[in-house]
């Protein structure tokens, strides 16, 4: 017992956390924005360690089934976790903006970021990295479709229709994830594998890989969402009160909760670049932003058509600009199957440029 709790120990004490939120969060809020803000850091910090330990158990999953179903659970898991925030803060009247906002910022620090980060890094050590470019090819035309579909035509969607249009989406982005997921586990698997030459192992260290134990994995997964849950609830009251008349940027919760569910794919992304395995690298952060928009946009759309309150999906121009650029750059960078550091600094130029117009409140 004292080995498991060792072993969740970033777990335990999100657990602690929350345990002690609950019952003080009349006194955080209620005495100024200053303890409310040191309240809401202290919170998001014990949702990443949450998230972090749901990331780490659903890695041992992914190694456990391999790619593409690993890298399924993998960006499933961190889209499970921001769909629970997202679903909680805007049930506390969060800004009708937060969703299309969290979205937004998701696929600037999923692809710009972290896939322009890794290819960065990996290529400064290892120059060109290789990787099977039918996956990038398949992802960022999926990616395009749904933004389009979810995010760019509803600026031309007259408010009356709204409702018909939601329908729609749903109905559009469930069934291009469906054919996706079919064909991706299915008769293009091979899109998104590669075959690396395998390393010689010592013979002699007499090391064998941790066996996984699935019933602990799976039940702390879940255990962690439900955790990384209740901690949003007090998250969202302490930060919204806390940064209120700060002069915050308007978009700065959308990123916290894009941040929250990205930080263990960076650990995951960086790590599979340095090792030279860019297929793992690409797969996480193109999987991880196509898996925020198809998945995140029914769930929310659902829950708009359920209370009645619409949510502002489409996005202003900036961001229209913003993606377009990433998708294009993108698509031209991730076409030869080779990721290099001139074009991984590419992409973490437009992600510096995202930090810098989200701070100019744009």
């Amino acid at each position: 017992m004292l080995t498991l709790f060792k072993q969740e120990k970033y777990l335990l004490l999100a657990l602690i956390v929350t345990c002690a939120a609950y019952p003080l969060e009349p006194q955080l809020v209620g005495h100024g924005h200053g303890i409310a803000l040191l309240a809401g850091v202290v919170l998001v910090a014990a949702i990443v360690c949450a998230s972090v330990q749901v990331a780490q158990h659903a890695e041992l999953l992914a190694e456990k089934v391999g790619d593409p179903y690993g890298t399924m659970i993998l960006t499933l898991s961190a889209v499970l976790v921001e769909v629970v925030i997202l679903a909680i803060m805007m049930s506390n009247e969060a800004s009708p903006t937060l969703v299309r906002d969290t979205i937004y910022s998701a696929v600037m620090l999923d692809i710009n970021g972290i896939l322009g980060l890794s290819a960065l890094m990996g290529g400064i050590k290892h120059g060109e990295q290789v990787y099977n470019d039918d996956s990038a090819r398949s992802y960022g035309v999926m990616i395009m479709t749904a933004m389009g579909v979810s995010m760019v035509v509803p600026e031309f969607i007259p408010q009356g229709d709204w409702k018909l249009y939601s329908g729609f989406t749903i109905f559009a982005t469930v069934m291009l994830y469906t054919l996706f997921l079919r064909m991706q586990v299915g008769p293009h698997s091979y899109f998104f594998s590669y075959s690396y030459p395998k390393k010689k192992r010592r013979q002699n260290d007499g090391t064998q890989a941790p066996a996984v134990n699935l019933p602990l994995s799976v039940g702390t997964l879940v255990f962690g969402v439900l955790v990384i849950g209740a901690l949003a609830e007090v998250m969202s009251k302490t930060l919204d009160y806390g940064l209120e008349g700060s002069g915050a940027p308007p978009v700065l919760m959308a990123i916290i909760v894009a941040a929250i569910s990205a930080a263990p794919e960076i650990l995951t992304a960086l790590r599979a670049a340095l090792a030279n395995r860019m297929q793992s690298t690409v797969n996480v952060a193109l999987g991880a932003s196509l898996s925020t928009v198809i998945l995140t946009v029914p769930v929310m759309e659902a829950m708009a058509l359920y209370t009645g309150q619409p949510f502002q999906m489409a996005m202003t121009p900036v961001q229209t600009v913003m993606v377009a650029l990433t998708l294009i750059v993108s698509a031209i960078n991730l076409n030869d199957g080779e990721t290099n550091a001139i074009e991984g600094m590419t992409h973490f130029v437009l992600f510096a440029t995202f930090i810098m117009l989200a701070c100019l409140g744009l």
